[in-house]
């Protein structure tokens, strides 16, 4: 398998991202520009957001104001305002304050990133890397496939052409199903006696020991502890958490949500900003 930290997270290019000068004051914390970049398959009347009650396509209405709350989330459709075409981004905003990120712990749905800009200049990007936004939607469902062992194909088959959903969330790693054993012997040699869905997803007893849960997903559950949580470990053998493993390798400065505890040893698509001026989110297909 190839190496963590593969050739495909490409920082997306300025041109990508567009000009910011028309991006109005916010009356809120900050304000959303949300970008049309579906690649021509969908005109801006066909690319929505959903947020704080509201919803708009992009033509209607491309800025939103976000206000300062706990636990939020921003939905993005194309096609059809809460269609089957759909993701999102989470996030907690103060009155001068974000922290937020994109994830994949449940799904991929649509490619998405982030771009946050502070009053004071600071510029930080998240989420999926420049070729999920390049690549058609078949050739990303393609690609995952032939980039994750056999067991994990069936991940961009279950739900498709919706979703690539999380290992824990299909039939075949859950008890009875054809996959249901693929961590157990190696979560046993580490002493735990837990089901293959919840290690996926840290659940049971995983779900206060993060650090542990991290490492059986990355696969050095088996080596000293000083080596765990060390990138350059990661996905060394089988079994591991290759769908994980795939959005790292298609990510931002190879940052990715993929499975409850990727944010141990920093590995999350997440950031927090003070003095957030405005944010850009570009929605793909």
């Amino acid at each position: 398998f190839q190496v963590y930290g593969g050739s495909g997270g490409t920082t997306p290019p300025d041109a990508f991202w567009g000009t910011t000068d028309d991006i109005p004051p916010s009356s809120g914390v900050m304000k959303v520009k949300v970008l049309n970049r579906t690649g021509g398959a969908y005109p801006d009347s066909q690319v929505y957001w959903s947020y704080n009650g509201q919803e708009h396509s992009i033509a209607e209405q491309p800025y939103v104001d976000i206000v300062a709350a706990p636990a939020q989330r921003m939905y993005f459709y194309v096609g059809s305002p809460n269609g089957q075409y759909y993701d999102f981004i989470e996030f907690t905003t103060g009155t001068s304050s974000f922290s937020g990120n994109t994830t994949r712990v449940d799904a991929w749905g649509l490619p998405l990133a982030i771009r946050l800009h502070s009053h004071s200049g600071q510029d930080v990007q998240l989420g999926d890397a420049q070729d999920l936004f390049t690549m058609t939607r078949d050739q990303v469902f393609q690609n995952f496939q032939n980039s994750v062992p056999q067991q994990f194909k069936v991940l961009a088959q279950t739900q498709a052409p919706y979703r690539i959903i999380a290992p824990g969330s299909d039939p075949s790693f859950r008890s009875g199903g054809a996959n249901a054993n693929y961590f157990t012997a190696y979560a046993n040699s580490v002493g735990v006696n837990e089901p293959t869905s919840n290690i996926f997803g840290c659940a049971g007893s995983l779900a206060s020991n993060a650090a542990l849960c991290a490492a059986l997903n990355r696969h050095t559950a088996d080596l000293p502890a000083a080596q765990q949580q060390d990138p350059s470990k990661f996905y060394g053998g089988d079994p591991a958490n290759w769908y994980a493993k795939y959005w790292h390798d298609h990510a931002i400065n190879h940052l990715a949500y993929g499975f409850p505890y990727d944010d141990v040893a920093g590995q999350a698509a997440y950031t927090s900003m003070d003095g957030p001026q405005w944010m850009e989110v570009a929605v793909g297909y």
